[in-house]
């Protein structure tokens, strides 16, 4: 996904899935004072979920293979 870094790639998709997992926990897990859950975090959440596993399937672990 990221070509462009070079010899950095292997770098930069860890940093990417560390930051996009830790968006992706947050979102899913986060509830308010009372319980509730949050439409929008919960939305973001499951895209950054999304985009972590198509990093780590994909480039990481090269199982699948992405359009």
């Amino acid at each position: 996904m990221f070509e462009f870094a070079g010899e950095w790639e292997g770098a930069v998709n860890a940093i990417f899935l560390a930051v996009t997992g830790f968006v992706a926990w947050h979102g899913i897990t986060y509830r308010d004072e009372e319980g509730n859950t949050d439409f929008v975090r919960l939305l973001f959440g499951s895209i950054a979920a999304m985009f972590f596993l198509m990093v780590l399937l994909q480039d990481i672990l090269g199982v699948v293979r992405f359009g």
